[in-house]
Protein backbone atom coordinates (compact mmCIF):
# COMPACT_ATOMS: atom_id res chain seq x y z
CA UNK A 1 0.00 0.00 0.00
CA UNK A 2 1.53 3.59 -0.83
CA UNK A 3 1.53 5.55 1.79
CA UNK A 4 0.46 9.32 1.29
CA UNK A 5 2.78 12.20 2.38
CA UNK A 6 1.13 14.46 5.19
CA UNK A 7 -0.21 17.58 4.32
CA UNK A 8 -1.90 18.88 7.50
CA UNK A 9 0.44 21.07 9.77
CA UNK A 10 4.23 20.74 8.07
CA UNK A 11 6.45 20.85 10.35
CA UNK A 12 9.10 23.68 8.54
CA UNK A 13 5.33 26.23 9.08
CA UNK A 14 5.15 25.56 12.84
CA UNK A 15 7.20 28.56 13.64
CA UNK A 16 4.96 30.88 11.08
CA UNK A 17 1.63 29.48 12.41
CA UNK A 18 2.36 29.92 16.11
CA UNK A 19 3.21 33.59 15.47
CA UNK A 20 0.10 34.40 13.29
CA UNK A 21 -2.13 32.40 15.82
CA UNK A 22 -0.34 35.29 19.01
CA UNK A 23 -0.90 37.47 16.10
CA UNK A 24 -4.51 37.65 15.01
CA UNK A 25 -5.82 40.45 12.97
CA UNK A 26 -9.17 42.38 15.13
CA UNK A 27 -11.39 39.98 12.57
CA UNK A 28 -10.18 36.43 13.20
CA UNK A 29 -10.02 37.21 17.17
CA UNK A 30 -13.69 38.46 16.89
CA UNK A 31 -14.76 34.98 14.56
CA UNK A 32 -12.18 32.84 16.91
CA UNK A 33 -14.06 33.94 20.10
CA UNK A 34 -17.62 32.40 18.73
CA UNK A 35 -15.68 28.72 17.47
CA UNK A 36 -12.97 28.53 19.97
CA UNK A 37 -13.14 25.54 21.99
CA UNK A 38 -16.19 23.70 20.76
CA UNK A 39 -18.35 26.64 21.25
CA UNK A 40 -20.12 26.64 17.95
CA UNK A 41 -22.61 23.52 17.88
CA UNK A 42 -19.65 21.13 19.35
CA UNK A 43 -17.54 21.61 16.42
CA UNK A 44 -13.79 21.56 16.89
CA UNK A 45 -12.17 24.62 14.44
CA UNK A 46 -8.22 25.07 14.61
CA UNK A 47 -6.98 28.76 13.07
CA UNK A 48 -4.40 29.46 11.46
CA UNK A 49 -3.78 25.59 10.46
CA UNK A 50 -1.68 24.57 7.47
CA UNK A 51 -2.90 22.58 4.89
CA UNK A 52 0.63 21.97 2.53
CA UNK A 53 2.14 25.19 1.80
CA UNK A 54 -1.07 27.13 2.70
CA UNK A 55 -1.86 28.58 6.07
CA UNK A 56 -6.09 28.77 6.75
CA UNK A 57 -7.57 30.96 9.01
CA UNK A 58 -10.04 28.32 10.63
CA UNK A 59 -10.00 24.96 9.57
CA UNK A 60 -12.94 22.31 10.33
CA UNK A 61 -11.73 18.76 9.32
CA UNK A 62 -14.49 16.84 10.51
CA UNK A 63 -16.54 19.16 7.46
CA UNK A 64 -13.22 19.74 5.50
CA UNK A 65 -14.11 23.37 5.58
CA UNK A 66 -11.68 26.22 5.19
CA UNK A 67 -12.69 29.68 6.74
CA UNK A 68 -10.61 32.16 5.13
CA UNK A 69 -11.12 36.30 6.56
CA UNK A 70 -10.33 38.71 3.87
CA UNK A 71 -8.81 42.64 4.50
CA UNK A 72 -8.00 45.36 2.15
CA UNK A 73 -5.44 44.06 0.44
CA UNK A 74 -7.25 41.40 -0.89
CA UNK A 75 -8.98 43.69 -3.20
CA UNK A 76 -5.41 44.08 -5.15
CA UNK A 77 -5.77 42.30 -8.33
CA UNK A 78 -2.62 40.43 -7.93
CA UNK A 79 -4.14 39.16 -4.59
CA UNK A 80 -6.85 38.00 -6.28
CA UNK A 81 -5.71 36.10 -8.43
CA UNK A 82 -3.32 34.65 -5.60
CA UNK A 83 -6.66 33.89 -3.52
CA UNK A 84 -8.29 32.35 -6.57
CA UNK A 85 -5.55 29.88 -7.41
CA UNK A 86 -5.19 29.27 -3.60
CA UNK A 87 -9.05 28.01 -3.79
CA UNK A 88 -8.46 26.44 -6.53
CA UNK A 89 -6.35 23.95 -4.94
CA UNK A 90 -7.74 23.53 -1.50
CA UNK A 91 -10.98 22.68 -4.02
CA UNK A 92 -9.31 20.21 -5.84
CA UNK A 93 -7.44 18.57 -2.30
CA UNK A 94 -11.75 18.13 -1.24
CA UNK A 95 -12.08 20.85 0.55
CA UNK A 96 -14.48 24.18 0.60
CA UNK A 97 -13.63 27.60 1.43
CA UNK A 98 -15.77 30.12 2.74
CA UNK A 99 -14.37 33.89 2.21
CA UNK A 100 -15.73 36.54 4.26
CA UNK A 101 -14.45 40.30 4.28
CA UNK A 102 -13.06 41.28 7.87
CA UNK A 103 -16.00 44.37 7.90
CA UNK A 104 -18.70 41.64 7.25
CA UNK A 105 -17.66 39.80 10.04
CA UNK A 106 -17.91 42.68 12.27
CA UNK A 107 -21.17 43.93 10.92
CA UNK A 108 -23.07 40.35 9.65
CA UNK A 109 -21.12 37.95 12.33
CA UNK A 110 -24.91 36.37 12.66
CA UNK A 111 -25.03 35.39 9.36
CA UNK A 112 -21.62 34.33 9.02
CA UNK A 113 -22.53 31.90 11.76
CA UNK A 114 -25.67 30.88 9.50
CA UNK A 115 -23.47 30.55 6.55
CA UNK A 116 -21.26 27.64 8.44
CA UNK A 117 -24.36 26.45 10.46
CA UNK A 118 -26.16 25.65 6.70
CA UNK A 119 -22.51 24.34 5.86
CA UNK A 120 -22.17 21.72 7.80
CA UNK A 121 -26.16 21.01 8.05
CA UNK A 122 -26.62 22.10 11.89
CA UNK A 123 -30.27 22.13 12.21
Amino acid sequence: MKRRKPIHNLPYLRDHRKSLRKNLTPAEAFLWNELKTKKFHGLKFRRQHSIKNYIVDFYCARYNLIIELDGDYHDEPNQLEKDELRDKDLRNMGFTVLRYENQYVFSELEHVLEDIKKYCEIV
